[in-house]
């Protein structure tokens, strides 16, 4: 008889979910109404190769820059700390995933009740019930309801990871970019340094050409001006070298002090600054990829609050052993069961299903709206990175033709001022000119090649 009604009561529970999975209300999130197109300006892109699928190890390949990358990559506390979020839901979804199953609590109790005398004249007046057992609670997932939350947690953990991804692009981008703005302040450094010896060696010229009557005294005056105009820009120079190297070293993760580094001048430039197609940064930029996994967060959020609309099924079971005595609590004769399915249909919830759908269903544009605007930067910077690489490579093809017109203009007018066909401050004017254009030609040379970090990063290159 016992076997029966438990039969009879998981076969109505089994009937009813059946008809009622039979109208599920799930949809699935359609990834091909992300749309890419035109998101490159004409000319960006080429073909399908992108140097974002390049290792930063080949990319970059200065062996203290390459020390320096990896050092950040495994101390930098930013990076640290994206990976701790990887594990907070990696539990949240451990913790979805058992939603699925029933929940299962051991009981322990001990009652006493004391009955009035009104109601129970002839007893029992004192009753004293003491239990021991197992209780379980299981919701059927008819609805997918729980399916959706454990959806929405394995995207959310796949956001949490590309949000990870996104950190190691930037920190890798951000060693790069300072340590070639470092070596750039190195080169300007040196190129100062030595003008102000040529500019010492020119007073000495100015002071001989005086003593023969050849320059007045503000000729010599003048060419000291210029020394102490260069020079004093030196200190200058020597801090943003040290606050520079501060800054690097709290990427790297380390207290501030002295980086090692190479020269400008040794930093080479990949050939081809492939961009591959706009729907590549689906699959390569992290902050892209973390903002699609939003989309499909809050899918199966609207998802899971649209199934607050249904009934839900609840199959609940005790077992355990009951007595009025202690002694007798664990005897064979003590035990007792009960299973119990219920449906629960809501119908007046204070509008609390209404507003759960409403919300969802708006986070869910914004998180649409938000992949929108992420894609339309992506292509802002991968177009801005470009331009800049290609204004670079402009500048030093002309910067190094005035190179060398004002270095010949300085030997020129230095010849010249020695035999008297020319003047002073012709020669003074040709130097701050080549120091001027020195200067310039290394900030040239930073932009190309922060240039190619900024498209390296723009693509989503750096995490693979």
């Amino acid at each position: 008889m016992r076997t029966r009604s438990f039969t009879h009561i998981i076969l109505i529970v089994g009937v009813s979910g059946l008809l009622l999975a039979s109208c599920s209300t799930q949809r699935h999130f359609n990834r091909d109404t992300v749309n890419t197109s035109g998101l490159f300006r004409p000319g960006d892109s080429a073909d399908s190769a992108s140097i974002a699928n390049k290792p930063w190890q080949e990319l970059f390949s200065d062996p203290d820059l390459q020390k320096l990358i990896q050092e950040g990559l495994t101390n930098n506390t930013d990076l640290q700390t994206a990976f701790l979020k990887v594990q907070e839901y990696e539990a949240y979804l451990m913790q979805s995933k058992a939603t699925l199953l029933p929940g299962i609590n051991a009981t322990g109790t001990s009652t006493y009740t004391r009955n009035p005398e009104s109601i129970y004249p002839d007893g029992p007046r004192e009753v004293t019930v003491n239990k021991l057992g197992l209780e379980a609670s299981w919701e059927v997932d008819i609805w997918g309801k729980l399916r959706s939350s454990k959806r929405a947690a394995y995207a959310n953990l796949l956001a949490s990871d590309a949000g990870r991804k996104a950190i190691q692009t930037r920190l890798i981008a951000n060693i790069a970019s300072s340590y070639y703005n470092l070596l750039a302040l190195d080169a300007k450094l040196a190129i100062t340094q030595q003008t102000v010896q040529n500019n010492i060696a020119l007073v000495e010229t100015m002071s001989v050409l005086k003593e023969s009557g050849k320059v007045t005294g503000a000729a010599v005056v003048q060419s000291e001006a210029v020394r102490y105009a260069a020079e004093v820009t030196i200190p200058d120079l020597q801090q943003q070298i040290r606050e520079a190297e501060n800054a690097l070293s709290v990427l790297l993760g380390r207290v501030p002090g002295t980086i090692a580094r190479g020269k400008i001048d040794e930093q080479t430039v990949s050939a081809a600054l492939q961009t591959g197609v706009p729907s590549q940064l689906l699959d390569n930029r992290p902050d892209v990829m973390q903002a699609e996994f939003a989309v499909m967060s809050a899918f199966e959020t609207t998802n899971m609050a649209r199934s607050y609309f249904y009934p839900s099924l609840t199959l609940t079971a005790s077992s355990g052993f009951a007595s009025d005595k202690l002694d007798n609590l664990l005897d064979p004769k003590s035990f007792a069961a009960n299973i119990v399915g219920g449906l629960t249909a809501p119908l007046f919830n204070k509008r609390a299903n209404v507003t759960r759908l409403r919300v969802a269903k708006a986070q869910q544009e914004e998180a649409l709206l938000a992949l929108r605007n992420t894609l339309l930067t992506a292509g802002q910077e991968v177009s801005n990175a470009l331009g800049s690489y290609n204004s670079s490579v402009q500048k030093i093809d002309l910067r190094n033709q005035q190179l060398n017109a004002l270095e010949k203009s300085v030997e020129y007018t230095n010849e010249l001022l020695t035999y008297g066909s020319a003047n002073y401050t012709e020669v003074l004017n040709a130097q701050t000119s080549l120091l001027s254009a020195r200067l310039n030609s290394v900030s040239d040379r930073l932009q190309q090649l922060n240039a190619v970090v900024a498209l390296y990063r723009a693509l989503g290159g750096g995490w693979k």
